[in-house]
């Protein structure tokens, strides 16, 4: 089974509590009661989110943590990548075919490579808005998502 790790799902929830609320600065204290969660993880999400330029952090008085950009401009391809690193459902998409001993005889990485980017791109294709409220069925990402990924793994 393919699964996020619950780091992620947090930093969504995180992400998506901020991209709601009308203050611009947030603290992990706030963020991790508003979530139910413990600070300390919160914390460690909220530094990741900033080294990947998700999040921006401020020093001071009115210091926190916002979003570096609109939430209609990071998407959960973003938070993925931040919290969990590349994007890659095998080894041999992450490392290529020194990954595997069996490459020289696969004739399938390729496909996993077009099934990696019809994944990739279903990522890309919901922001953190989207996320901050249910995703209504005519939401653009979901409209045709069969026939998209038939179409990447034919």
């Amino acid at each position: 089974m393919i699964r996020i790790n619950r780091e992620t799902d947090y930093a969504t929830a995180i992400l998506g509590l901020m991209a709601t609320e009308r203050e611009d600065r947030f603290s992990a204290a706030w963020l991790a009661e508003q979530r139910g969660l413990p600070q300390a993880i919160v914390s460690k999400i909220l530094k990741q989110l900033v080294r990947a330029e998700v999040l921006a952090s401020h020093r001071g008085s009115r210091g926190g943590y916002s979003l570096a950009r609109p939430a209609e401009e990071i998407s959960l391809a973003d938070v993925l990548r931040a919290i969990e690193g590349p994007i890659a459902l095998t080894d041999c998409i992450e490392g290529g075919g020194a990954a595997c001993q069996y490459s020289p005889y696969c004739e399938v990485s390729s496909n996993w490579a077009r099934i990696n980017e019809a994944f990739y791109q279903a990522l890309e294709g919901v922001s953190i808005k989207d996320m901050s409220q249910p995703l209504p069925p005519e939401h653009p990402s979901l409209r045709g998502i069969d026939i998209r990924v038939k179409t990447a793994v034919s």
